[in-house]
């Protein structure tokens, strides 16, 4: 199964010049605990420069004391971002989530324009499905052997 297939394709976005209080907003306002900041739109679409999550939020402005209108979400970012590309298989993607401490990644194409999000939450979703679908296959296994064997 290829990342494509299982990420969300409806992602949040914000430029790097948004505020840290614009930030809070959009994720209460779209119900996410990240927002993926682009570079402004070119001819194949955003390109992702990095993610501020409210742990971000918490952390370096909350905690801090500091003026949410005055902070960035460009300052927020981290120096380099990991991102899948939508043709990577989810089993790669998860092993390089798990390796990198990672979450969320976001899911480019062959251009490097952002597609979607791959969480942590909807890999293991995908997982713990094929597990059941594993289990599955015991008793019809045996079913198809006693079908097949007189």
């Amino acid at each position: 199964m290829r990342v494509g297939e299982v990420c969300i394709r409806s992602v949040v976005t914000c430029l790097p010049d948004a505020s840290a209080a614009d930030v809070a907003a959009l994720m209460r306002e779209r119900h996410v605990g990240a927002v993926i900041v682009v570079e402004p739109a070119h001819d194949r679409g955003p390109r992702p420069l990095g993610i501020v999550t409210d742990r971000d939020l918490v952390l370096e402005v909350m905690a801090k004391g500091v003026d949410p209108a005055t902070v960035k979400a460009g300052d927020l970012l981290v120096a380099t971002l990991d991102t899948a590309n939508e043709c990577e298989s989810v089993y790669d993607a998860v092993w390089h989530m798990r390796g990198k401490r990672i979450r969320r990644l976001p899911v480019v194409d062959d251009h490097g324009a952002l597609v979607g999000v791959l969480s942590a939450d909807d890999a293991a979703r995908v997982l713990a499905e094929a597990m059941v679908d594993l289990t599955r296959m015991v008793p019809q296994q045996i079913e198809r052997e006693r079908s097949e064997r007189p």
